[in-house]
């Protein structure tokens, strides 16, 4: 069983919402957020990435980083911009990109079923980034960046969905990279009443993108229960901010890699080497994978096709065989000696959003020395992972369209 909750949305004005709403947290870079909160004080970086108000040599990590968070946030209810709801409800939030589009619930979801099994993962967390949004949820009080969950295909929610969105969406615009984002507010008791009976009988749901703010509001669970002696389990703590796509609409985009230098190796040396593993074969173009058994390679002004080698890993594993593990178990790990994919300071991760012509200008600009592009995991793969409770590896998917931050916020009060 799989418990939705209505709940009381803290949300954008319709006329101040493509203002307000921005990418999510983790997916830019300080420096990057910087530049977008100079060209809008009204973005809502300045709530879920609040060191963006601070010099580049001030630590993110910081209470009054956190406590700035809040004064925004403050300042954009009491300037009317941001309102809460008077009455619990659920939203839905339809994203169009590229000629389709997905529509998902917006809820709150249980932390006893996460924490229990019934929510599923397929990546580890790290502890910092757990602390850091968890200290972020407490300044505020609230939980303002929602996990991206699915579900397996199921006809009845895909005709509730239907049904709710044949009106216009109380939220409506397209935002600068093209998509357009739609928010209908479900608030009569009927409607709701269906959508909780609808996911009732639903065995699990996955986390899909938003693996450490799950963990994060957990730990926040985990905090406030030990402060608060009459704790009984239906606080607002006790349940966390999703956004549950059907898996049959949702999109993954490959998450590619690029590597600072090649140890004591030459290029050619490298290349030589990996002939062990891999069929490589020169290509005239930058080359996108298309199966879990291709790579691309680019450094010094080349690319380069490569091919895994039959027997060089499991393919009866969901695990083993999705392609960064491949590349990390078969190349970086026995050719560059890249042990740890999550902690090894010359190993960095590109979406497969910046395209492949991103990976050219890391390695181009001497930053980096070889980049590589992975073919995407599916998110069939996804699933049959999480239901073997496996783990990817770190950065194995790309989820596109993203969910904007501050459509929609859950406060605990």
């Amino acid at each position: 069983m799989s418990t939705v909750l209505p709940f009381k949305g803290l949300r954008p004005k319709s006329d101040f919402a493509s203002q307000i709403a921005a990418p999510p947290y983790d997916v830019l870079s300080s420096a990057e957020a910087r530049t977008l909160v100079k060209e809008n004080r009204l973005s809502f970086l300045r709530v879920n990435k609040p060191e963006v108000d601070f010099p580049p040599e001030q630590s993110a990590y910081t209470n009054e980083v956190y406590n700035s968070g809040k004064k925004v946030l403050e300042s954009m209810i009491s300037a009317g911009q941001l309102v809460k709801d008077s009455k619990p409800g659920f939203y839905l939030y339809q994203l169009n990109w590229l000629a389709k589009s997905q529509t998902g619930l917006v809820c709150l979801c249980s932390i006893n079923e996460y924490e229990n099994g019934f929510i599923k993962k397929h990546e580890l967390t790290r502890p910092q980034k757990v602390n850091d949004r968890a200290d972020h949820m407490v300044a505020l009080n609230a939980q303002v960046g929602p996990v991206m969950m699915t579900l397996k295909p199921n006809q009845e929610i895909n005709r509730l969905f239907d049904k709710l969105t044949e009106s216009g969406a109380e939220i409506d615009f397209e935002a600068d990279d093209s998509v357009r984002h739609r928010i209908w507010v479900i608030s009569d008791d009927e409607s709701i009443g269906k959508l909780k009976a609808a996911f009732e009988p639903v065995d699990f749901l996955y986390i899909a993108d938003g693996h450490h703010r799950t963990e994060s509001a957990a730990e926040v669970r985990r905090r406030l229960k030990e402060q608060n002696p009459a704790h009984h389990g239906s606080e607002p703590y006790n349940y966390f901010l999703s956004v549950i796509f059907p898996s049959d609409q949702m999109r993954i985009l490959s998450y590619n890699r690029v590597v600072t230098d090649l140890g004591e190796l030459s290029l050619e040396e490298l290349l030589k080497k990996a002939e062990e593993n891999f069929i490589i074969e020169k290509s005239y173009s930058p080359f996108e994978p298309l199966t879990n058994k291709e790579f691309g390679i680019y450094s010094h002004g080349k690319w380069y096709k490569l091919t895994a080698r039959d027997g060089i890993f499991d393919d009866s594993s969901s695990t083993a065989s999705i392609g960064s593990a491949i590349l990390e178990s078969c190349f970086l790990k026995t050719y560059l000696k890249i042990e740890d994919v999550q902690k090894d300071p010359r190993l960095d991760f590109v979406g497969g959003i910046r395209g492949l012509a991103e990976l050219e200008r890391l390695v181009d600009s001497g930053k980096f020395e070889i980049a590589f592009s992975v073919s995407a995991v599916t998110v069939g793969q996804l699933l049959e992972v999480a239901d073997a409770n496996q783990i990817m590896p770190p950065k194995s998917t790309w989820f596109e369209p993203k969910l904007r931050s501050g459509l929609l916020s859950h406060t605990f009060d």
